[in-house]
């Protein structure tokens, strides 16, 4: 097993529960508490980690999203809180999925302890929402679920501020590759699929985007031996069979 093919393994199952909290209904409850109403807590709440900063920065590190749409839920939510303040917030739900949805397996503080030595020796280059959710606090021991579901977020977070460049790299647009991926998500964007026209050719591009990126996590996930990557990911995907098996059961 190379770290090409672990990055290649693990890329889906970080993707899914690195964001799960991200869809939650309770993340959303708790921010029409806090006064949100709705879409704008996560813009707010995501890219909090950004600082106080305008919606084209936010635009950049959000990538995929359409740059109106960022700059409209952003206004609208900072009218609610302050940045720094929401970002605390959104990490405290992620924390709490954690402490409610992931499985209870003994080998979570040992996923915990491989994810902290990948994300240490990570580079923050292109990877501005990574960066910012390593800046925040970690949840301790005592809370091993949460400590977990912090690392997959800041995973998640990681690969797809390298997907981003590797989308780049190939000439494709952030909206291209929504909508060659990702076409039910347009829209939560902020784009309009029908008027954003993709081939054949648009779709190999994103093959090699895809594959790009995996190399591009196979360096990260080198701060790893070659036994510690494998062991890696035999966590990530028995994390992914357990919740798999409590959502059918």
């Amino acid at each position: 097993m190379t770290h090409v093919e672990t990055a290649k393994a693990i890329a889906k199952p970080i993707g899914d529960m690195g964001g799960a909290f991200m869809m939650d209904g309770a993340t959303y409850a708790r921010g029409a508490e806090l006064g949100f109403s709705g879409i704008d807590f996560y813009v707010l709440g995501r890219g909090g980690v950004l600082g106080d900063t305008t919606p084209d920065v936010v635009s950049s590190a959000f990538f995929f999203w359409n740059p109106e749409q960022v700059q409209t839920q952003w206004e609208l939510a900072r009218k609610v809180m302050d940045p720094a303040k929401a970002a605390l917030e959104w990490a405290d739900l992620c924390h709490s999925y954690g402490d409610t949805h992931l499985p209870d397996l003994g080998p979570l503080d040992r996923f915990s302890e491989l994810a902290a030595k990948v994300c240490d020796a990570a580079s923050p280059a292109g990877a501005a929402l990574f960066a910012g959710w390593r800046s925040l606090p970690v949840p301790g021991a005592d809370r091993p679920k949460a400590r977990a579901q912090y690392y997959l977020n800041a995973l998640r977070e990681l690969r797809g501020g390298l997907h981003g460049g590797a989308v780049l790299a190939m000439g494709l647009s952030p909206a291209e590759a929504v909508v060659v991926h990702s076409p039910g998500m347009a829209p939560v964007f902020g784009w309009d699929a029908a008027t954003i026209p993709v081939d054949d050719s648009s779709k190999s591009e994103w093959k090699v985007a895809e594959a790009g990126t995996d190399l591009a996590m196979a360096r990260v996930l080198h701060s790893l031996s070659t036994d510690e990557c494998a062991e890696f990911e035999a966590l990530v995907l028995a994390m992914q069979k357990a919740i798999q098996a409590a959502k059918e059961g």
